[in-house]
């Protein structure tokens, strides 16, 4: 039996695959949150970066899936992180305007999120790194 050494593309089909659904688990978390599609929370800077962190996870979704990795994997990362700190600054000392959430902990759509997001860091995070090691 013929032994074959798997390419990159296949050898990374799994978490690619993994990340996109994360990725859209991000935006589909957010967009639940916001209150559907066309809504945008307050304040307004908040609803913008709602729909801004849900445009950028469909796009590192399809980016992933097409196999532009290190790219797919720098957005994954920041997917992940950006609403961690907003979850972080929201729920601790406030933003600006927006202080509704302020030591609201235990809400379990930001735990599901957390959950979410957290692992698509742990992914992307070491994958972006490897993407890095090899040539372009």
């Amino acid at each position: 039996m013929a032994h074959r050494t798997a390419t990159v593309a296949e050898a990374t089909w799994a978490p690619r695959w993994a990340g996109a659904l994360l990725c859209l688990l991000v935006a589909a978390i957010h967009v639940v949150d916001q209150g559907g599609l066309t809504a945008t929370r307050d304040p307004t800077y908040v609803g913008v970066a709602y729909h801004v962190l849900e445009i950028a996870a469909v796009i590192t979704a399809v980016l992933l899936l097409l196999g532009f990795v290190r790219l797919g994997w720098l957005l994954a990362a920041g997917v992940a992180l950006g609403p961690l700190v907003g979850y972080v600054l929201s729920r601790g000392p406030g933003l600006p305007q927006y202080s509704d959430d302020i030591a609201n902990w235990t809400e379990p759509l930001g735990l599901v999120s957390l959950a979410v997001e957290g692992t698509l860091l742990l992914l992307s995070v070491p994958l972006f790194v490897r993407s890095l090691r090899r040539r372009p």
